[in-house]
């Protein structure tokens, strides 16, 4: 009888020792658009932007369509497992479940959003997403609970360790860039992504101190993952409107000035927020990694979309009616904007334990263990 016992209390401490080592940080609060989209837009009567129908989640566990605009996992599945926590899971299901249960927020939450931008209304004809100030507004009320159950140093403490990872942009570009483009017409290329930084970092300093009901408080935000926008122009989308099915060059090249902006005001604010780090990852260099040399990555397809109808499968979304690869692993895309879950893995995968050439000052798991 002792010798199981203590084979028993040796696993036990061991399989806790291990779990608690594989946790890098206590919570997980992702802000976004359809990139890292859980499944908020479920919820949002409204709106079109939804992949709450098949195929989508075909290799999802359980084969699930969850909301998720991929065959699997997302990037957002992916850092959570990373960090060593369950996927943070849409803010509007756990609010609709606080009236009837103790739902809470303590592990995380997510607050993507299909279709949502750094500005209001980037959601045009796609009608309803949760654009990033009312992404932000939501945070502040998770703020509120938060306090509630932990105590204000607690919440403190909690949040300073948690990681606030926003994968933003995507929608401005593309809209941009778009044959039925309004602001085109009215903005130059680089009144566009400075305008963007600038409310991007307005957002921000909301998550870090906030200024709420007049009163200046702490919102308890100290570690940021900030992931740059990818190569929007090579998507299926964007290759589809060129004959010779080549990547869009302005599109990219605003992809490139917006990083390039991101980057410098990430480190304005670093300057002016005592306690603030942050990991910017170069979301832009590693897909395109993927797409010039594909070989080296298991992939053999980049130009056409897995799911989806006409060419390049891009000219309608992964809808029920749409037809979907056998080989989703080769395939860069799943649709006609989103990566398949075999790309978002490698994208992660550089996110969290990158080298200086994709992630600065440092990448995730650093951040994670940085101290203030």
């Amino acid at each position: 009888m002792g010798l199981p016992l203590t084979c028993f209390f040796i696993v036990f401490s061991f399989l806790f020792i291990f779990s608690a080592a594989a946790e890098l940080a206590p919570a997980l609060f992702m802000f976004g658009d359809s990139l890292v989209d859980v499944g908020n837009n479920n919820h949002l009567k409204l709106s079109h932007a939804k992949a709450d129908f098949p195929h989508n989640g075909v290799d999802f566990p359980g084969k699930k369509h969850t909301g998720r605009f991929c065959n699997g996992k997302n990037a957002a599945d992916f850092l959570a497992e990373k960090l060593g926590l369950p996927s943070a899971p849409p803010y509007l299901s756990l609010i609709s479940k606080r009236n009837h249960t103790n739902a809470s927020f303590v592990a995380g939450v997510s607050f993507a959003s299909g279709a949502a931008g750094i500005f209001d209304g980037t959601d045009g004809i796609l009608k309803q997403s949760l654009p990033l100030k009312k992404q932000v507004k939501y945070y502040a009320a998770v703020h509120e609970g938060l306090v509630q159950e932990l105590g204000s140093a607690g919440a403190q403490e909690h949040l300073s360790k948690s990681i606030f990872a926003f994968v933003i942009g995507s929608m401005e570009i593309l809209g941009y860039t778009g044959s039925d483009s309004k602001t085109r017409n009215k903005t130059t290329p680089q009144q566009l992504v400075d305008s963007m930084a600038a409310t991007l970092k307005e957002e921000l300093k909301w998550v870090i101190i906030g200024t709420f009901l007049k009163t200046m408080y702490n919102l308890g935000a100290r570690k940021f993952a900030m992931l740059g926008i990818g190569a929007v122009g090579c998507s299926p989308s964007k290759r589809k409107k060129n004959s010779t099915e080549e990547c869009n060059e302005e599109a990219n090249y605003l992809s490139v000035k917006y990083n390039e902006r991101l980057k410098s005001l990430l480190w304005e604010l670093k300057t002016e927020l005592k306690g603030m780090s942050y990991s910017y990852f170069d979301t832009y260099a590693v897909l395109l990694n993927l797409i010039q040399k594909p070989a080296s990555y298991g992939f053999k397809e980049v130009k056409a979309a897995c799911c989806g109808l006409g060419d390049l499968n891009a000219d309608f979304p992964c809808l029920p009616i749409a037809t979907y690869c056998s080989n989703r692993k080769d395939h860069v895309f799943w649709d006609l904007y989103h990566p398949t879950e075999a790309a978002a893995s490698i994208l992660v995968q550089n996110l969290v334990d990158g080298t200086e050439e994709y992630t600065f000052p440092m990448n995730v798991r650093q951040l994670a263990a940085a101290t203030a």
